[in-house]
């Protein structure tokens, strides 16, 4: 049943070597690994406003211009060198890969773990956005909107466990219908107010009334709006990290995919920013800014408002995928180099690192319900990490550059530079004026972070350091069989203990059958049948006064570990009803599983359990 289920939700299993059938091209690349970037200009531009409007009311829309353009600059920053990164490091993993190969270590897990809060918010903050754009078109669903965010997780869940094919096609035409959609509204705002002179329906009315009190334009509130601005810029380090994901070759269609992304986002970030200034839009508790645009542009219920409305939801839940394309790949290279569980570098059914994806989906659904998917409450946590990856990534890179001073590196040298200075410039100022609005909770989870893949780390290399054969193998190899102890536990003797005794005849060594007694009647009764059974194995018996059969079971066999000599082993052989119906389990004593859990402690017993299978 669970099989049929499983097939009919993820297919059918593929082979391993199908999988560079399951990688992207650029036509199905671009808006998988770039959906994060290109659906974050819905919600910047509201980012900046929110700050600005509330002091300067009117006098925000020029500086929203300016503050613009400095993030589009700043976004050709990090497009420049992350073609260098792509170019030099194809396995992926990208600002990981990067710090790690040029800073050590410890700054590539600092930044592995900016990564890994920053895709697991890109989840939360993405559906949670995608899922305001939905209820300012259907107010009436605001009551549900914790549970419509829960729902689409899932979803995007399960078509990721699919594997990257599907999920590209699935996932990737929203993106193109969004790309159109807003370029239409770009276009036909523009048109409307420089071309055939509409004026904006009292838009001024609105930005007056969200200034509660107004205040002077200040460089600390610049840096503020630019710091919450920053959001578009999310996203755009996921095409470095997910190489792997694109077909042969795979550098020449990360870096078309990145310039691509570059070009859409100046376009529609820079329009959106540019008709909000036009249309004086102020932002409101109820009703988003892209979608005050477009009651603007197209008027309110229209169909082109509707298509605005539902493309943006659709490519803000969209951009989770990002995130679900790369922290999985992240995680399995972090698995590969003993910081995360190995089991992050196992494909699933579908050649997906179905283990990622699945603690993305219970860590990001934790988050929207611990802070009700209000997307202001998250954007605060967003984008430290995110930048705090950035400076790490251009830094390593410019260590590398001045390091090694292969080919044309000045230039390249210089590039990474100044993406270092202005990255790092950034992150300050986004950690200084989003600290107590909840950056502070990414600062501190990151160390945290770090300090959990170092245990892990080293719990691995105690592993490898006990199972490592010191010598030639051959020296491991006993030469002479070794003298052996069975034990086998009874308590009634019937067709299970029976069956488990036949398994003790096939071993080698002194063998003893051992009862605990607690009812001198039933004691003598199990005395009686074993003799019938007529075999020269003996019988021990030890009373239990105080009734605790495991505990006396327990301390014999530990007494029992303790005669062994050198290299001599205790097998401990026990029967086990296995019942098909589970719920009969809580009928029978689970002794072999409450005992196995006490004697794996003991480096020289093996406990072997012996199925009898009740018919029902």
């Amino acid at each position: 049943m669970f099989k049929k289920l499983k097939s009919l939700l993820i297919g059918r299993t593929l082979q391993s070597t199908e999988a560079e059938h399951e990688k992207f091209n650029v036509l199905w690349g671009l808006p998988i690994l770039s959906s994060d970037a290109i659906s974050s200009v819905s919600y910047a531009c509201e980012e900046i406003l929110m700050v600005l409007v509330p002091v300067v009311a009117l006098g925000a829309y020029k500086p929203l211009l300016l503050i613009a353009a400095a993030i589009i600059v700043l976004l050709f920053i990090l497009v420049f060198s992350y073609r260098q990164t792509i170019d030099n490091y194809p396995n992926g993993g990208g600002s990981y890969s990067v710090a790690t190969d040029n800073l050590g270590h410890v700054p590539g897990l600092i930044a592995a773990s900016s990564l890994s809060i920053d895709y697991i918010l890109t989840v939360a903050v993405s559906v949670s956005s995608g899922v305001a754009a939905i209820v300012s078109a259907f107010p009436e669903l605001l009551p549900y909107k914790v549970w419509i965010a829960l729902a689409i997780v899932a979803l995007l869940t399960l078509g990721n466990l699919r594997g990257i094919r599907e999920s590209s096609v699935l996932f990737g035409v929203p993106t193109y219908m969004f790309m159109l959609t807003v370029l239409a509204m770009i276009f036909v705002g523009l048109i409307k107010v420089l071309v055939r002179g509409t004026v904006p329906v009292e838009p001024s009315v609105q930005a007056a009334a969200a200034a509660s009190s107004l205040g002077d334009m200040s460089i600390v509130l610049l840096l503020k709006a630019f710091s919450s601005g920053c959001t578009a810029l999310t996203g755009v380090e996921a095409v470095s990290n997910g190489i792997p994901n694109f077909r042969h070759p795979a550098q020449k269609h990360a870096k078309q995919v990145l310039t691509l992304l570059a070009l859409i986002v100046l376009v529609i970030f820079g329009g959106v920013c540019t008709l909000a200034s036009v249309y004086k839009i102020a932002p409101q508790h109820d009703v988003t800014v892209m979608a005050q645009i477009a009651i603007q542009v197209f008027g309110a219920h229209s169909v082109m408002f509707y298509a605005v409305q539902v493309t943006t939801a659709i490519i803000l839940i969209m951009a989770a995928n990002t995130a679900f394309a790369d922290l999985p790949l992240l995680l399995s290279l972090l698995g590969r180099d003993g910081y995360m569980a190995r089991q992050f570098t196992s494909r699933g059914a579908r050649l997906s690192f179905s283990n990622g994806i699945i603690l993305l989906f219970l860590v990001a659904s934790v988050l929207i319900v611990v802070f009700h998917a209000e997307t202001h409450q998250l954007i605060p946590l967003y984008a430290v990490g995110v930048f705090l990856s950035f400076t790490l990534s251009q830094a390593g890179m410019f260590k590398r550059w001045i390091t090694r001073r292969e080919g044309n590196w000045h230039h390249k040298a210089v590039i990474n530079g100044i993406g270092t200075a202005v990255t790092a410039v950034t992150c300050v100022i986004i950690a200084v004026s989003k600290f107590t609005h909840g950056a502070w909770m990414v600062i501190v989870c990151i160390p945290l972070l770090v300090l959990l893949m170092l245990r892990i780390k080293r719990h691995y290399i105690h592993v490898r350091a006990n199972l490592y054969i010191e010598g030639e193998g051959r020296n491991a190899i006993f030469r002479e069989q070794p003298a052996g102890h069975i034990v086998v536990p009874v308590q009634s003797v019937n067709k299970s203990f029976i069956k488990a005794l036949n398994y003790a005849m096939y071993l080698n060594g002194e063998k003893e059958v051992y009862h605990v007694s607690v009812d001198p009647a039933a004691t003598e009764k199990v005395r009686r049948h074993y003799e019938e059974l007529g075999t020269d194995i003996p019988l021990v018996v030890e009373n239990a006064p105080y009734r605790n059969v495991n505990e006396v079971l327990y301390e014999h066999i530990r007494r029992k570990h303790g005669e062994l000599g050198k290299h001599e082993m205790l097998t401990v052989v026990m029967p086990q009803f296995i019942i098909p119906k589970w719920w009969n389990n809580p009928l029978h004593n689970q002794t072999a599983r409450l005992l196995k859990g006490k004697l794996m402690k003991f480096r020289n017993i093996a406990l072997v359990t012996i199925p009898y299978i009740i018919n029902e």
